[in-house]
């Protein structure tokens, strides 16, 4: 009677195998989440580009474009146009999601400089009033920097890099 099975080689072969396969292939799944959470502040960014670009184009219909601190049709506080850095009245009320309590977004409005900056990065937790430098040391985050004059409108400025 001859038995029928694997020898003991090729079972270690097949798991070395298994293994080599699982070091290379283990890398492109475990960044996934890096990967998302790029996705995520790039969607942001498209976001508040165009939340700026529809509010700009509310007040210019109102011919409110070119003041310096103005509020447009749905209590929008605009500068040049666009919205200013609050995430209560601002930029915050132009994108959904970006100045509520319970959203993913760990935000700081920077008045002290000039011109004023909005820097937006996840929340972190067990931090309630996060500091630029918590946000900013994390290597992945979003700054809206507010609308200088009439000829230098908003910028959004992201970093990915550690994602």
């Amino acid at each position: 009677m001859k038995v029928k099975g694997f020898t003991l080689i090729e079972l270690v072969v097949v798991i070395v195998i298994l293994g080599i396969l699982a070091v290379t292939a283990a890398p492109k799944f475990l960044n996934l989440q890096g990967d998302a959470r790029k996705s995520s502040l790039k969607g942001l960014e498209s976001a508040i580009r165009g939340g700026a670009s529809l509010v700009y184009g509310k007040a210019a219909i109102q011919n409110i474009e070119r003041n310096e601190l103005d509020t447009i049709e749905g209590d929008i506080n605009i500068a040049y146009g666009y919205p200013t850095i609050s995430v209560n009245d601002g930029i915050g009320k132009a994108v959904d999601g970006l100045g509520g309590v319970d959203d993913d977004w760990s935000t700081v409005e920077v008045t002290a400089d000039l011109p004023p900056r909005l820097v937006i990065g996840f929340k972190i937790p067990d931090n309630e009033t996060p500091t630029v430098s918590d946000i900013v040391t994390t290597r992945c985050y979003l700054i809206y920097t507010e609308a200088r004059d009439k000829d230098d409108p908003f910028d959004v400025t992201l970093d990915v890099t550690d994602c």
